[in-house]
């Protein structure tokens, strides 16, 4: 990390770095240096990004636990001996998550090929596809987890959840978000040409895991021939995890070693699939 320091504080200071020890910088550290660009990049729409993690746990809280929640509470005792805001908020915070890293890797990753190009002109220094590939999923990541840490201390402050072990929901979150996104990524890479593609899977994916993946109530109470959506959905094992860790929901070691099994294997192929997309997008 000194290499890393002692490069930036040579920049910071005007004075040129000379061609061999910029490009050792960028072989060690591309993937660092992709990663900032990206974080920094978000500063045009971080407004957008704060009110997502403040205002949209604020609205559920008082839609769920002012509004729905009452009425399920009164005429049903809440959802498996819990308060219905207790139950859903985990999910709220999950799904939330996972549809901000649908956003994250989808139109920037397809604008970093075909309208600014700018992974063309990372790729022609030091920095190899791989390590740009790693510096974008990083990047987003560090933004979920973030959006995450927001989400859950508005839930907190509201009391829609305990402070804790219930802090867990936010890597839990962060892991669904990836393991939605990162497969996201490695497909934005291979496209070409805008078309409807990410609408689609807008309306026809990531909504009806919204929708069915036991967000609002729990996967079994739904018919069986639409469980399935749950089943491979991320949202839904993110959102069982996050309950476990919210207000101890009971699961088996096995359940809980299903779910992270899940949520960890999709995670790794999309980031395998997101290093082989843009090595064939920017060579070597």
């Amino acid at each position: 990390m000194t290499d890393l320091l002692d490069t930036n504080a040579l920049a910071y200071s005007g004075r040129a770095l000379d061609a061999a020890t910029q490009a050792a910088s960028v072989r060690r550290w591309g993937w660092w240096f992709q990663a900032e660009w990206r974080l920094r990049s978000m500063k045009a729409y971080w407004t957008s990004i704060i009110g997502t993690a403040l205002l949209t746990p604020l609205l559920y809280v008082l839609a769920m636990g002012i509004g729905l929640g009452s009425l399920v509470d009164a005429h049903a005792g809440g959802i498996g001996g819990v308060a219905y805001l207790t139950f859903v908020a985990p999910g709220l915070l999950v799904s939330t998550v996972v549809m901000s890293g649908t956003a994250e890797m989808s139109y920037p990753v397809m604008a970093g090929f075909k309208w600014g190009r700018l992974y063309y002109a990372r790729a022609t220094t030091a920095a190899s596809p791989q390590q740009v590939a790693l510096g974008e999923l990083l990047a987003v990541f560090i933004r979920l987890l973030a959006e995450a840490l927001v989400f859950y201390v508005v839930l907190v402050v509201m009391g829609a959840v305990r402070p804790g072990w219930s802090l867990l929901m936010v890597p839990v979150a962060g892991l669904a978000g990836m393991a939605f996104g990162a497969p996201l990524g490695a497909y934005a890479g291979t496209i070409e040409n805008e078309g409807p593609e990410f609408a689609l899977i807008q309306r026809f994916v990531v909504m009806p895991m919204f929708l069915f993946a036991g967000t609002f109530f729990p996967l079994a109470s739904m018919p069986i021939y639409l469980q399935w959506v749950g089943w491979i959905s991320p949202m839904w094992h993110g959102s069982q995890l996050a309950r476990a860790a919210g207000f101890g929901m009971p699961l088996s070691g096995g359940e809980v070693l299903m779910h992270l099994s899940f949520l960890v294997g999709v995670t790794a192929v999309g980031v395998w699939l997101a290093l082989r997309s843009f090595v064939a997008r920017l060579g070597r």
